[in-house]
Parts: structure tokens; C-alpha cells; sequence
């Protein structure tokens, strides 16, 4: 299920982060900096299969980590410097990325 749910949520988020997002700040901007670094840090986690069990709860921190960060500091500088023509864009961005949920995987028999 964690295999389902990094291809289809996770990894699809992170991509429209980082071509969207981020490059209003630029690359070169530490909140931007840390961001991909967590971003790397929870792919690593998530395709490691031979820490599979350690790594559960590990991505569960820096999972819960990572979105207060973005919510609490990136997207709030983001915000402030985003122009008014690209207001909509983080509303448009979440508009792009349905949830769907995979209730047939084995995981919750």
C-alpha cells in the first residue's frame, strides 16, 4: 500500500511542487533548498525495501515534518511573493491532483 500511495499521491505532489512552486522563490532559496532535501529524504524512505519496517515510522515523521514545514514557513513566503497573477496557482495545483483512494489493496484486509 505505502508502494500504491508513493506513486500516486506522494510522488505526483512533489513534482507539481517543484515545477510550480518552488521556482517562484528559485532554486537557490534555502526554504526551497530544505524542501527538496525533505523531498529526497522521503523518496529515499519509501523505495528503501530493505528497511521496509524501520523506515514505516520514519516516514511518518518526516512526513508530518515536511508538511508543517511547508504549511507553517515555505508556502507562507511562497505567498507573500507570489504576484497577483499567480494567486490561483496553488489552488489550481490541488485542483490537478484528485485523491483517490486504493481500498482493494491487500494492506487493509
Amino acid at each position: 500500500y505505502t508502494d500504491w500511495y508513493f506513486h500516486h499521491h506522494i510522488q505526483p505532489h512533489f513534482s507539481l511542487e517543484e515545477q510550480h512552486l518552488f521556482p517562484i522563490l528559485g532554486e537557490d532559496h534555502p526554504l526551497v533548498k530544505r524542501a527538496m532535501a525533505q523531498h529526497r529524504r522521503l523518496k529515499r524512505l519509501f523505495t528503501d525495501e530493505y528497511e521496509f519496517k524501520r523506515n514505516l515510522s520514519r516516514i511518518e515523521d518526516e512526513l508530518e515534518s515536511h508538511i508543517r514545514f511547508e504549511e507553517r514557513v515555505l508556502f507562507q513566503e511562497i505567498q507573500a511573493q507570489i504576484s497577483k497573477s499567480q494567486t490561483e496557482l496553488p489552488e489550481i495545483l490541488h485542483r490537478e491532483l484528485p485523491y483517490e483512494e486504493n481500498m482493494s489493496d491487500p494492506f487493509w484486509e
